[in-house]
């Protein structure tokens, strides 16, 4: 049945409309037509302010098509009848009598300045949105295309979805075309009704004083009465679907609400501005020849009003905070699970006795201090670390915390609480649990708040819990860097290079240096301990080694050599590095040993010779540490990485330099040669 009204019904009207302007149709039917148009208008508005988008009235051009040629249609009938007969209908007579009291003039300024309104203000407005958007909804389909193709490709949405996507955009293109034509029609109308009105006074007069031998004020009165009476009839629906068309083509509101909701929204949002425009009126009130009372009463209901919504709006705020905090998120949602499941980077995890130390209110400062502490690391690293997530876990013993680093467990402690850490001399005075110190291993206490006082007499170092977690997690940060440094994060440093220095990313593009080449660089230089906050200079020094090879571990290599005056520098103490060498016949050896390997390069020596070599720079370094000094090894720059990895197991903390990486602004200190007697390589 709905489908057959629409296939029977929409054509019927459109052929009976344009029948009405060669058919006469009685007085009587002409009430009912310019009643059904008038409410017709107001429907067509109304559903404008109800709609949420502007596509939900998708058919509007060709209803404003439609109504205006209908309104048309009842002029030229009401025409007809005026002239034949002299009278149009109850309708007519009434807008030519009572709207404008029978006064021809009243009528005229009346029509007059409905057409302005229409045509100067609301038309003209209308038809130039409708033009620009128009336009601009056709230039951004290209790029709305390619989002959905994109979002498509990435697998965020299914080919349906993908589809309807689609044609939203293509149908909002051709709706917002075709309302640029149909704001046409509306200005035309506009013309057209104030040319019918001029030609219904000029041949009314005629008829009436030459075919009817009326005088000229009887001809007048009648029939320009009557006019004006169907000029307004007909302009104040035509007046209703101009403002529906810029309703239409202003729509900007969300998908949630329709106008009238947005509206009153978006106005206790703004109640503060309510409450000053009514005192503004109010004190309006008190200023001599003024109306008092006026502007005194309306200011009073600005201000009330204002008051009013002030009140609804907190209120609304508060119940939406509520059922925020009350509400939980579901936990079986796709998001939920895919937020839970998802390994961080960092995360730190505390026993349920170590919560305090993340609440506020009870004095915890814990995540205050992780803030400063990726501030720290970001400012002598280098390395902008991801957020530390800090959770609970019951699974953990009382007192204790771990630290993981994607997902694996690489670190564990304990901070029992009301206790603070002393750490140095004259432990064995002081009662406590006896520990050690998570990041040197050394020995320590945990002692209590009163005896803290006496740990400093006795010359410990006391450290609270807070501390001693931050200090441990910032150890396990700078050890696990290179592991922590992701592309992301280097591409958020390379934009902050290019931002400063857009030419070395252009040497670095040319040079067709990728982000993995550098994020490959990047990370070495971490494991090793290098900070990396002279990016412009790792980048140019990288950029130039590529012009010649590709090669990870001569990358490596010529960004070190680059930084060398910061690396020494790191190892020297007021300007004096000691340093541990190889004796010639034993480098010329290593160096003629090197061969590459799967990635890197690495020392094709006898298993004796390796261990004898490594033991002897072990004696040499911890020989060294006695006296209170922390050397490096130098050797030239093609033996650096393979001895290196052979001595990052037995010697971690032990610097290995090239003699490239040596700068003239520190004094070399010779402490030791390391003479392994050369065996057959």
């Amino acid at each position: 049945m709905r489908n057959k009204t629409g296939l029977i019904g929409v054509p019927a009207i459109v052929i009976a409309t344009v029948v009405m302007l060669v058919v006469p149709v009685p007085a009587f039917i002409i009430d009912i037509l310019i009643s059904l148009n008038i409410s017709a208008a107001i429907v067509i508005m109304l559903m404008t302010m109800h709609v949420k988008r502007a596509l939900d009235f998708s058919v509007f051009p060709a209803v404003l098509l439609v109504a205006t040629l209908f309104r048309l249609a009842l002029n030229v009938s009401v025409t007809r009848l005026v002239l034949l007969h002299g009278s149009a209908g109850a309708v007519v007579a009434s807008f030519g009598k009572f709207v404008v009291g029978g006064q021809l003039v009243v009528g005229l300024v009346v029509f007059l300045i409905l057409i302005v309104i229409q045509f100067v203000v609301v038309t003209s407005g209308a038809g130039r949105v409708a033009e620009v958007a128009a336009r601009f909804t056709l230039d951004a389909m290209p790029g709305k295309q390619m989002a959905i193709d994109a979002d498509l490709n990435a697998g965020l949405i299914d080919q349906a979805t993908a589809k309807r996507r689609r044609q939203e955009t293509a149908d909002e293109a051709d709706f917002y075309g075709a309302m640029d034509g149909a704001s046409k029609f509306v200005r035309g109308d506009a013309i057209a009704a104030v040319v019918i009105t001029v030609i219904n006074l000029v041949g009314g007069l005629g008829v009436g004083v030459l075919g009817k031998h009326q005088s000229v004020t009887t001809a007048v009165h009648t029939y320009s009465l009557l006019s004006i009476g169907d000029g307004l009839a007909s302009q104040i629906p035509a007046l209703l679907l101009s403002i529906s068309t810029g309703l239409i083509v202003t729509r900007a509101a969300t998908d949630e609400s329709d106008f009238g909701t947005d509206v009153i929204g978006q106005l206790r949002r703004q109640h503060g501005a309510i409450k000053i425009a009514g005192v503004v009126m109010a004190g309006m009130a008190i200023v001599p020849g003024l109306p008092h009372v006026a502007f005194l009463i309306v200011g009073a209901v600005l201000y009330f009003f204002g008051r009013r919504v002030s009140a609804a709006a907190d209120a609304t705020a508060v119940a939406a905070a509520q059922e925020d905090a009350v509400v939980p998120a579901s936990p079986d949602t796709p998001q939920a699970l895919a937020l839970e499941m998802r390994v961080e980077p960092l995360e730190l995890e505390l026993s349920v006795s170590l919560i305090d130390l993340v609440d506020g209110a009870k004095g915890g400062d814990l995540l205050d201090r992780v803030k400063g502490l990726r501030r720290k690391l970001a400012i002598d690293k280098g390395l902008i670390i991801p957020p530390v997530r800090t959770r609970d876990n019951i699974a953990l013993d009382n007192d204790t915390y771990t630290v993981r680093v994607h997902g694996v467990e690489v670190a564990r402690g304990t901070a029992p609480p009301g206790k603070y850490l002393a750490i140095g001399d004259g432990l064995d005075m002081l009662p406590g649990i006896a520990d050690v110190e998570p990041v040197f291993g050394l020995p320590a206490k945990w002692v209590a708040p009163e005896v803290r006082q006496q740990a400093l007499i006795a010359g410990s170092t006391v450290i609270d819990r807070s501390s001693v977690i931050t200090t441990h997690l910032g150890e396990i940060a700078a050890r696990y860097a290179s592991q922590l440094l992701s592309s992301q994060q280097v591409k958020i440093l390379v934009d902050s290079v290019k931002a400063t220095d857009p030419a070395v990313i252009d040497e670095m593009a040319a040079a067709q240096v990728t982000l993995t080449d550098l994020h490959r660089v990047m990370a070495g230089l971490l494991d090793e301990g290098v900070a990396i906050r002279d990016l412009v200079r790792i980048i140019e020094a990288v950029t130039e080694r590529a012009r010649q090879t590709k090669d990870p571990e001569s990358l490596l290599e010529a960004a070190r050599a680059a930084l060398g005056s910061a690396i020494a520098s790191q190892f020297s103490k007021e300007g004096l590095l000691p340093v541990i060498m190889l004796d010639a016949g034993l480098e010329r050896s290593l160096v003629e040993s090197v061969s590459p390997g799967e990635g890197s390069t690495v020392l094709n020596v006898d298993p004796r010779l390796a261990e004898g070599l490594v033991r002897e720079i072990q004696a040499l370094a911890t020989q060294a540490e006695q006296t209170g000094r922390e050397p490096v090894l130098v050797c030239p720059s093609r033996l650096r990485p393979a001895l290196r990895r052979l001595l990052a197991v037995a010697a971690p903390r032990l610097g290995v330099l090239s003699v490239n990486e040596l700068s003239s602004h520190v004094r070399v200190e010779r402490i030791g040669v390391v003479n392994v007697a050369a065996q057959a390589v």
